[in-house]
C-alpha cells in the first residue's frame, strides 16, 4: 500500500541553510544564489534552476574572506 500523504515532490535547491547575504557580491555565502533568485526560486522552470545551479561553484571567488577573528589574530603573533 502505497502512502501517498507522506510522499513529497520538492524544487531542487542549493540552500544550505547558511542564509547570510555577502555585503559586497550580494550573493548568499551558503549557496551562492543573488537575493532575486532566492526569491523566484519556486517559480522558475526546472531548467533555469539547474543552469543557474550549475554556475554556482563560479560565484565563490566572489566573497572576499573576513580578515579579522582568531585566524587573524594568531597570524600576527
Amino acid at each position: 500500500m502505497k502512502d501517498d500523504v507522506w510522499s513529497r515532490n520538492e524544487i531542487e535547491s542549493p540552500c544550505v541553510k547558511l542564509c547570510v547575504v555577502h555585503p559586497q557580491a550580494k550573493i548568499c555565502t551558503g549557496c551562492f544564489r543573488s537575493v532575486d533568485e532566492i526569491r523566484r526560486w519556486s517559480k522558475m522552470h526546472p531548467d533555469e534552476r539547474r543552469e543557474i545551479m550549475d554556475e554556482l561553484p563560479e560565484r565563490k571567488p566572489q566573497l572576499s574572506q573576513r580578515r579579522g577573528g582568531r585566524a587573524a589574530r594568531l597570524a600576527r603573533k
